[in-house]
């Protein structure tokens, strides 16, 4: 089964209380959006959304310009469902990441437990090369630490601490904060998180 298939039947057959990355409201990455203090027509992606609730959250704060893009299509179309009319103001984009091909650039990247699930130096650097290219101001992205699982989903990932994933991605953005967080599963089992949030440095484009 390849990539894609995987997270198909996975979305297909798993209701959001059967699956460990489920949170009723994504309290760290909409603290660290909300950190970043850009204006409510800021372009902002979510990658990895799928149906995840960001995006019914960062709607209600008034936010006018997001994308949400997944390798899985059968997640974005749960998330239209539950967003009803809503769904019509968001862009919805189905698309592994090392494929994805931006048609403009962003003003706010945001990922939670997409980029941990590369595991490969090229797509790692597949994603950086989008990253720098595509983003004009902050990036935020969540990983498992390196206390946290070695596996999601049955697929191997790659744990981060706030010193790696500031390497990945400081050639062009700056460091601005980072913290650790214990995410507890539908299953009441506790997942340990890194997140860093990061602005693109002075004088990259």
């Amino acid at each position: 089964m390849n990539i894609k298939d995987h997270w198909e039947t996975v979305y297909k057959t798993k209701n959001p209380d059967q699956v460990s990355w489920t949170q009723a409201k994504p309290t760290v990455s909409l603290q660290l959006i909300g950190n970043r203090n850009l204006p409510k027509t800021a372009k902002i992606i979510d990658i990895g959304g799928g149906d995840s609730k960001l995006v019914d959250f960062l709607l209600d704060e008034g936010y006018t310009d997001i994308t949400v893009l997944d390798i899985s299509a059968k997640a974005i179309e749960k998330a239209k469902s539950r967003l009803g009319e809503k769904a019509n103001k968001v862009q919805w984009i189905v698309s592994d990441i090392t494929t994805f091909k931006p048609t403009h650039t962003y003003d706010l990247w945001h990922d939670r437990a997409a980029f941990h699930f590369l595991t490969s130096q090229e797509h790692i650097q597949t994603y950086v090369n989008l990253v720098n290219t595509y983003v004009n101001n902050s990036v935020i992205i969540g990983t498992f630490s390196k206390q946290g699982p070695l596996k999601c989903s049955g697929l191997e990932i790659t744990q981060y601490d706030a010193e790696g994933l500031t390497t990945v991605f400081g050639d062009s953005f700056e460091n601005i904060e980072c913290l650790t967080t214990d995410h507890t599963t539908p299953f009441n089992t506790v997942q340990n998180f890194q997140f860093c949030s990061f602005k693109k440095q002075n004088g990259q484009k």
